[in-house]
């Protein structure tokens, strides 16, 4: 269903795998792109895949919507796991494009119940794993 004010649908596979994600962790992450006045999957990254792999795999001049499930131990040794949401929108990419992902994201971030922590980032400084590490606990 489209949103009025920014004509955004989001595709069902969205929920679904953000579900998949978060209940069942068949995912250590998922990239969503804005594609035909849609939010579609464009990737998920298996169980085993590492943040660096994450990172590795969003464009890096275009813009993104991403979900990480975060794995972490606390300082009373408790493991613990929070979900990141990040938008990505590098300072590379066009004005347009950049327009558009983030009218759509308080959106779009609605229809993913369950969302810990929220990232934005323009450059991969911005949400390299030390700040993750500090934005978790």
């Amino acid at each position: 269903m489209a949103n009025a004010a920014s004509g955004m649908a989001v595709d069902d596979e969205c929920k679904l795998k953000f579900l998949d994600l978060k209940t069942k962790r068949n995912y250590r992450f998922i990239i969503f792109k804005i594609e035909e006045q849609q939010v579609i999957v464009e990737k998920v990254g298996s169980p085993d895949e590492s943040y660096e792999d994450f990172t590795n795999s969003l464009p890096i001049d275009e813009c993104r919507y991403a979900v990480f499930d975060f794995d972490f131990i606390t300082d009373e040794n408790c493991q613990k796991s929070k979900i990141f949401f990040i938008a990505w929108s590098p300072d590379t990419s066009k004005v347009r494009s950049k327009m558009v992902y983030a009218s759509s994201k308080d959106r779009f971030k609605r229809e993913l119940d369950g969302i810990q922590v929220e990232l934005q980032a323009t450059d991969p400084s911005e949400m390299s794993l030390d700040i993750v590490k500090a934005r978790a606990i």
